[in-house]
C-alpha cells in the first residue's frame, strides 16, 4: 500500500490505526487534526476548534499566515537544504534578525538547531567549555528529554526511567535568593532557568531573582543561560520574557515560536568572551539552519514586529488577568503564556470539557490548564473562550465528581 492508497478515515480510524504504526510515547492522541486558519483548527470529522495551545506555544502566527505560507514556498522553489558545508542567506538574515531583537552586544553569535532540546544540548557544551562541570538548574525545570538535556529537567518521572545521566547537576527551589547563593560558587559552570516555568505549570520567576542569578554569576565567573524556548519570541509581549528584568544572559536558548511551526532552534551566546567558547568542529547539526527554517524564521519576526504583535499580545493577554469565574482560583503568567489555577476540578476533565466546547487547552498540571494561543488571537476569540468557560468548568465539576 502507498501513501496514495491510504485514502482518508474518520477520527476514531485513523487513532486506531495510529496505534498500530507508531511508537506510543504520547498515548493517544486527542484528536486527527487535517487544517487551520489563523486560531482555528478543524479535525478529520470536521469539527473546528480555538487552538488555545497553538501547538505548545509553537505557532506564533496560528494557521496558515501568508507571510510564513509565502517565506516556505518561495524558498521551498530554491533550496531547502544546503548542508553545513555551506551557508544560506536566510540562516545569515535570522541570525542578524535574532541578535537584533536580542539587544546582543558586539561579538555576539547564533547556532542554529533544529529543537529547544538541540538548543540546550548545544548549551551544555558551551558550558562544559568553561572547565567547569557543575551545573545548576531549578525545581521544577523543564529544558527538554535527550539525555543530555533531560539530566537538567526537574521531574522524576521524566528522569529516573534514564539515570545515570550526565553528573553533576545540582536543582534548588525556585525563587528562593537564599538557595541561590548557596548553590553558585567558583565551581559553577552554568546556571540555567525558564523566565516563566511553562511545565511546572506557568510560574513566573521574580525580576528580582533574575537579577540575582545574573549577580551571582557574574561574580563567580559562570554562565547564566535562560531558556527561552517557550517564553520568546514575543510569547510573554516582550521579544524574550528576561528583557523586562533588564538583564543580559551570557547564553539564551530558542525554539517553539521561532519559526511558527517548521522545526528551528537556536543557542544565541552574547559578547565575545562567550561566542568564542565553541570553536570550529566542537559542535554540529545536519539539518541546523537550513534555509527553509530560516526563511520561516525571518517571517515570524518580520510579522511580529510588522503587525506590532507584541503590543497586541500584552493587550488581548491582559483579558486573562484575575478571572472572578466560579471554579478559577487564580491565573499566572504574561502575555499570551497563562494558567488558570482551578478551585477543586481537576484539570484533565476540563481540558476533555474544553475540548467537547470547541476549544483545545492542556491539562499542565492536575490542578492548572495552560493558555498559550497564537500571538494573532483577537479579543473576540478569547472572550469567547471565556464566556464559554463557566460552562466548562460546570460540565468539567460535574463529570468529575
Amino acid at each position: 500500500m502507498t501513501s496514495d492508497d491510504t485514502g482518508s478515515g474518520s477520527g476514531s480510524e485513523l487513532l486506531e490505526r495510529y496505534g498500530s504504526a507508531l511508537v506510543q510515547v504520547f498515548g493517544t492522541p486527542q484528536l486527527v487534526l487535517a487544517s487551520g486558519h489563523g486560531a482555528w483548527v478543524t479535525d478529520v470529522d470536521g469539527k473546528r476548534y480555538l487552538d488555545l495551545l497553538s501547538g505548545i506555544a509553537v505557532n506564533a502566527l496560528g494557521h496558515g499566515h501568508p507571510a510564513l505560507v509565502q517565506a516556505v514556498t518561495k524558498q521551498a522553489e530554491s533550496a531547502i537544504h544546503v548542508s553545513n558545508f555551506f551557508t544560506s542567506e536566510p540562516a545569515i538574515l535570522l541570525a542578524e534578525r535574532i541578535l537584533e531583537v536580542a539587544q546582543a552586544p558586539a561579538g555576539s553569535g547564533v547556532f542554529f538547531a533544529n529543537s529547544g532540546t538541540e538548543a540546550t544540548e548545544a548549551a551544555i557544551k558551551l558550558s562544559r567549555r568553561t572547565g567547569r562541570r557543575r551545573i545548576i538548574a531549578l525545581e521544577g525545570s523543564f529544558h527538554g528529554r535527550s539525555t543530555g538535556a533531560l539530566a537538567l529537567t526537574h521531574k522524576a518521572a521524566y528522569r529516573e526511567p534514564f539515570e545515570p545521566l550526565i553528573p553533576e547537576v545540582v536543582f534548588v527551589a525556585p525563587d528562593e535568593p537564599a538557595a541561590l547563593r548557596d548553590a553558585v560558587d567558583d565551581t559553577t559552570a552554568a546556571l540555567i532557568l525558564e523566565p516563566i516555568q511553562g511545565e511546572a505549570g506557568v510560574r513566573e520567576l521574580a525580576d528580582d531573582y533574575l537579577r540575582l542569578a545574573r549577580e551571582l554569576t557574574s561574580q563567580h565567573g559562570a554562565l547564566l543561560v535562560v531558556d527561552e524556548i517557550q517564553t520568546g519570541i514575543g510569547r510573554t509581549g516582550d521579544w524574550f520574557a528576561h528583557q523586562r528584568s533588564g538583564i543580559v544572559p551570557d547564553a539564551m536558548t530558542l525554539a517553539k515560536g521561532l519559526g511558527g511551526g517548521v522545526p528551528i532552534g537556536a543557542l544565541v551566546t552574547f559578547g565575545p568572551a562567550v561566542t568564542g567558547l565553541l570553536t570550529a568542529g566542537q559542535h554540529g547539526t545536519t539539518f541546523g539552519g537550513n534555509p527553509l527554517a530560516c526563511a520561516a524564521g525571518l517571517a515570524v519576526l518580520d510579522t511580529i514586529e510588522r503587525e506590532g504583535l507584541l503590543a497586541h499580545v500584552r493587550e488581548v493577554g491582559a483579558l486573562l488577568d484575575d478571572l472572578a469565574i466560579d471554579g478559577v482560583a487564580a491565573t499566572r503568567g504574561r502575555g499570551l503564556l497563562r494558567a488558570i489555577e482551578l478551585d477543586g476540578i481537576p484539570s484533565a476533565a476540563v481540558m476533555v470539557a474544553a475540548r467537547q466546547a470547541g476549544f483545545i487547552v492542556n491539562a499542565v498540571t492536575p490542578t492548572a490548564i495552560r493558555l498559550a494561543p497564537p500571538l494573532v488571537i483577537s479579543a473576540d476569540e478569547l472572550r469567547g473562550f471565556l464566556d464559554a468557560l463557566p460552562g466548562i468548568l460546570a460540565t468539567a465539576r460535574e463529570a468529575s465528581s
